[in-house]
């Protein structure tokens, strides 16, 4: 589960337009285990932990699908932008697409361990569906400013 988002079809995971670097949208796919990210069973150990895995099945069965592929989307953003030359700091502008907008509290609890001082402009879009499968429930595209002459 590390380096960059790999798109699903034939796209780029990022380009660059002089200082500006833009992000094709991240789903929680782990395209090296070839499935959707299901919940905290599927993070790298101690993350869940951090994030609200409470051990108890009712809650975690509830929360942990959000929760679980909240972290793993905005840490292959992470490391996208990282694939670009930049920092979670360079990014300024996220659009954050959910199937259901209940889910947006529990991501936003994530988001806030990746942007801990000044969180980037936001729009939230709840949408019918996201690709490659029902059990998507998040999709994240950012924008980053990263100065070519750094």
């Amino acid at each position: 589960m590390t380096g960059p988002a790999r798109p699903l079809a034939r796209y780029a995971p990022w380009v660059r337009r002089g200082d500006f670097v833009f992000l094709s949208g991240v789903v929680p796919l782990d395209a090296a285990a070839g499935r959707v990210v299901r919940g905290f069973a599927d993070l790298p150990p101690g993350v869940p932990e951090t994030i609200g895995a409470t051990g108890e099945f009712s809650a975690d069965a509830r929360d942990g699908p959000i929760l679980a592929q909240s972290w793993f989307v905005l840490d292959r953003v992470r490391a996208t932008i990282e694939d670009a030359g930049g920092t979670m700091a360079d990014v300024f502008k996220l659009v954050q697409y959910f199937t259901n907008l209940d889910h947006f509290p529990r991501y936003n609890a994530v988001r806030r361990r990746f942007f801990p001082d000044a969180p980037p402009v936001s729009t939230v879009v709840e949408v019918s569906g996201l690709m490659p499968s029902a059990e998507v429930l998040v999709e994240v595209e950012a924008t980053a400013w990263l100065p070519a002459t750094r």
